[in-house]
């Protein structure tokens, strides 16, 4: 099924990006396989085929969110006259090719456009239904296709108390508490979410709409807070984000003093859901956890320590 997917993915960006008979071009390339979305390139156009079942109304709602002139410069638009289209029982969409952060050169990552861009997508009015950022609910598939992944394996119960030890609304099972869930959120920001369009030198700006919706803000600063609390994002790093997110106005911090009050229980919800998905990986590909992945698993083990009270005044 993946194959001829990839081939019909590439079929549709490639009709879309060159001209009837124009067959100089390049083949298509995949950009992403994964359970959450395959992404084919054809020249300037991408076609990615979304998660087995998407909701279609919803992904409608977050199309035309991304294709909101008011936010042109925070969201990638999909391709002008795009329609949500369907392939193999999948919905895909139509987007343009942006210059994604280079891999091999981490000192250059955006991390300052990063925290400017997500301050301004915050800041932005809700305007008409919405549905609910998507965080908390990936987060507990990871959980559940690690306990798939690994059943009964004694090794994940660390995680799995980390897990119990969070909020219902940080399991996805409540919301947000009171005045934290009506902000405009990502819901799944890392560096791979950043391109430059127009490429190679355009402003940077967020693609991947799959997961907005209205939720805690904090959400979205909580991946490198989770790297920085276990030491794979280095103080200064942090501080950059933080810092351009602060100037911004975001408002899922204070402007100013301590902000972890705020991050903690995404930040410990993100640790947990990274730690999942290293084991569900692993497993799969029958290895042990990378040096990476076993910081974050190393990580949820001090969170499991803390002392009960600790834990439920944190959650608070």
């Amino acid at each position: 099924m993946t194959a001829l997917l990839v081939r019909a993915l590439g079929d549709l960006a490639h009709r879309a990006a060159h001209a009837p008979g124009d067959c100089s071009c390049p083949p298509p390339v995949v950009l992403a396989d994964r359970d959450d979305g395959t992404v084919v390139r054809s020249g300037p156009v991408v076609a990615k085929a979304h998660a087995p079942g998407t909701d279609p109304v919803d992904l409608g709602v977050r199309l035309r969110l991304a294709a909101a002139p008011w936010l042109a410069d925070t969201l990638l638009a999909p391709r002008p006259g795009a329609h949500l289209a369907e392939l193999h029982g999948r919905p895909v969409t139509l987007w343009p090719h942006g210059e994604p952060v280079d891999p091999g050169d981490p000192d250059a990552a955006p991390w300052e456009e990063a925290g400017a861009l997500l301050a301004r997508l915050h800041r932005t009015e809700i305007r008409g239904p919405f549905p609910a950022m998507r965080g908390p609910v990936k987060a507990a598939f990871a959980v559940a296709r690690m306990r798939t992944a690994r059943p009964g394996d004694p090794a994940v119960a660390p995680v799995l108390t980390a897990w119990r030890g969070l909020p219902g609304w940080a399991r996805g099972e409540a919301p947000p508490p009171a005045g934290r869930g009506t902000y405009l959120c990502h819901g799944d920001l890392h560096l791979g979410q950043l391109v430059r369009h127009p490429a190679p030198h355009g402003p940077w700006l967020l693609i991947d709409v799959d997961d907005a919706g209205h939720g805690d803000p904090a959400w979205d600063l909580a991946r490198p807070a989770a790297w920085y609390a276990a030491g794979l994002l280095p103080p200064e790093v942090w501080l950059r984000f933080l810092d351009a997110y602060r100037a911004g106005g975001g408002p899922a911090v204070p402007g100013d003093g301590d902000p972890w009050p705020a991050l903690d229980v995404p930040a410990r919800a993100l640790t947990v859901q990274t730690a999942a998905l290293a084991w569900a990986k692993s497993a799969a590909e029958d290895r042990a956890p990378d040096e990476v992945e076993q910081v974050m698993i190393d990580a949820c083990a001090r969170i499991a320590s803390l002392p009960p009270e600790l834990a439920a005044e944190r959650t608070s």
